[in-house]
């Protein structure tokens, strides 16, 4: 299992919005996470700057990859461009930063 996570940045006055988008989550999209093998995926917002943080489990990177190819991930990343901060105005989806685990403590 690997351990994953990343920043998105929520914009100014959405974070109630992003919110309400996310619970519930779409079950076909949820459906298409289960079966690529994601597992534990929290959202964790910092209010103040509207940080978002994730973490999920992947069985495998390329398995998880391949959940952008699917049509209804790709409508889920345009439905919430409107509410994140994204590289440019026409982007599909917003920006999203990596991160590298340094620790883990299992």
């Amino acid at each position: 299992m690997l351990r994953k996570s990343f920043l998105i940045q929520v914009r100014k006055g959405m974070e109630q919005e992003y919110e309400r988008r996310h619970n519930p989550i779409w079950p076909e999209l949820e459906s298409i996470f289960k079966e690529h093998g994601v597992c534990n995926f929290s959202i964790f917002l910092e209010p103040s700057s509207g940080f978002l943080f994730g973490y999920l489990e992947v069985l495998d990177e390329e398995t998880y990859r391949r959940i952008g190819d699917t049509d209804i991930c790709k409508k889920w990343w345009k439905y919430n461009t409107e509410i994140l901060i994204c590289e440019k105005e026409d982007d599909m989806k917003g920006k999203e930063l990596d991160l590298r685990e340094v620790f883990h403590m299992g």
